[in-house]
């Protein structure tokens, strides 16, 4: 059984009205007592336990847990039922996350995604950030509101993006810059990891490679910063369309 702690990650789960366990609560200060009340209303069961047993449960705890019986706590969808319910629609963005290990980039990410209207968020079984609750936690809850899809070979998938008429475009240092590329459309971006970057296979599927211009000392940004600039610029090009 997988526990959620934080109380935005806790909320948010609750209003997406994804399956959850219990509502575990060992003492409620005010917000604590709001979330109580979101869940009686929403007909989730509550168990009241004690602190120290909460602690050996749940450590990382603010008097209140709720079970979840997901590894990720995401939106888990098909990469096939995505395409297929895309119809006709011209517009669409996919962020393509190639072996993101930090929780916390991979929280991060996922907040960006929830801002910036991504449509689906695709990254290899088994191979990425799993702490449910660290992944839930920095990305405010939205980790239950952005639609995720897992597979055992992005390769293929991204072969099966292109086959729906998507443009796949890598993050990389020696890319052209976001703002002089065309990023409308139906489009995929590529993040790869915190060290290595894209990998060799997935960089040569790429239909291009964009970068951010940089001035500073230091010649990249965190992963999860990355993505909210290069989000941000795609939707403003569309916007401005």
């Amino acid at each position: 059984m997988t526990y959620l702690t934080g109380f935005h990650a806790i909320e948010e789960r609750i209003k997406s009205g994804r399956s959850c366990g219990a509502l575990l609560v060992a003492k409620a200060g005010p917000r604590a007592k709001e979330i109580v009340t979101l869940a009686v209303n929403h007909k989730i069961r509550l168990e009241r336990t004690g602190v120290f047993e909460l602690e050996g449960i749940a450590p990382d705890n603010r008097g209140i847990a709720l079970q979840i019986d997901d590894e990720g706590g995401q939106a888990e969808i098909n990469l096939e039922n995505f395409i297929d319910g895309l119809g006709d629609r011209r517009d669409a963005l996919v962020l393509i996350l190639d072996e993101i290990t930090d929780p916390h980039n991979y929280g991060a990410i996922l907040r960006c995604c929830d801002q910036f209207a991504v449509n689906l968020v695709l990254s290899r079984n088994r191979r990425n950030a799993k702490h449910a609750d660290v992944i839930s936690k920095t990305s405010a809850g939205t980790v239950s509101w952005v639609p995720q899809a897992e597979t055992p070979n992005l390769v293929r998938a991204i072969d099966d993006l292109k086959d729906a008429g998507f443009w796949i475009y890598g993050a990389d240092m020696e890319g052209e810059p976001a703002y002089k590329k065309d990023l409308r459309g139906r489009v995929a971006l590529v993040l790869g990891s915190e060290g290595s970057g894209i990998s060799r296979l997935i960089y040569e599927r790429c239909d291009g490679m964009v970068s951010i211009p940089s001035a500073g000392r230091i010649d990249s940004l965190n992963v999860s910063v990355a993505a909210g600039v290069l989000l941000y610029e795609v939707q403003r090009q569309r916007k401005k369309a």
